[in-house]
């Protein structure tokens, strides 16, 4: 009996540490539940504000990439359209051979060509070539600012997205780690499985936010550029017009003066 009881002791003594590791490696109560940590899963178990939070800055990516896609097909088209009006007034020697070659206006090119027009036929009354110049240019100018405000469509709503967005998703990560701090107090634990899903959460939105914000910074910057280009262009087209009317007013200055000399 006695040696039955020393096997008995040694065998409980040597099981001791085995049975100690494996309470200290199994598994705690309810790892086999623990949360997905997907993005989705994480929206769909976020707080009612930061799930707004979320879904404002989804929609503010999807608005900034909307504008990316309308105006570089807008500046594109414009682009191409005033290279080939700039082709088109090059072979041309007079107001009337452009009008000829431009039609009715299109485009703004065919504008000023038409605002140039105009404004001849409505001083054809004066001989002042000087104030005839100087009222085209001022078509020409107010021709060039409405041009410019069109080709900026957009770029607001860009740089608000670009400068706010993070911000909005920051606001949104605070809000989830209060609610997460709340909840680990409620609990009484700081288990990482109990505190990390709602930092995730919170987290979330401050990524949604700079994915919103990134590309519209960068978006708003390249259109900068390609909106200057353009109105660069248009610029040069307002000149190209302004020699002509030029030419038109010296060849009609040229022809007085040789019908006052007879």
């Amino acid at each position: 009996m006695k040696f039955f009881l020393r096997i008995a002791c040694v065998t409980a003594i040597a099981i001791m540490p085995f049975a100690a590791t494996a309470q200290v490696t199994s598994p705690p109560v309810g790892t086999a539940g623990m949360r997905d940590l997907s993005p989705w899963s994480m929206f769909m178990s976020a707080d009612i504000l930061v799930k707004a939070v979320m879904v404002s800055l989804a929609f503010a990516s999807l608005v900034t990439w909307t504008i990316f896609l309308a105006k570089t097909l807008q500046l594109f088209v414009a682009r191409r359209r005033v290279k080939g009006a700039l082709a088109r007034i090059a072979q041309t020697r007079t107001l009337s051979e452009a009008q000829l070659a431009f039609g009715k206006p299109g485009n703004v090119v065919a504008t000023l060509l038409w605002a140039a027009i105009t404004e001849l036929r409505m001083s054809t009354d004066t001989l002042a070539e000087g104030g005839i110049k100087e009222r085209a240019e001022s078509r020409f100018t107010e021709i060039l600012r409405a041009e410019g405000r069109v080709a900026r469509i957009g770029m607001g709503l860009l740089a608000t997205i670009g400068s706010t967005s993070p911000f909005v998703g920051l606001f949104g990560t605070v809000w989830g780690i209060m609610n997460s701090f709340i909840g680990i107090s409620k609990a009484q634990t700081t288990n990482l499985a109990v505190v990390a899903p709602g930092i995730a959460e919170a987290l979330l939105a401050t990524a949604i936010g700079l994915v919103a914000a990134i590309p519209a910074v960068i978006f708003y910057n390249h259109f900068a550029r390609g909106s200057k280009n353009y109105l660069e262009l248009v610029s040069r087209a307002s000149g190209a017009v302004g020699r002509l009317l030029s030419r038109d007013l010296d060849r009609a200055n040229g022809g007085m003066l040789a019908h006052a000399a007879e």
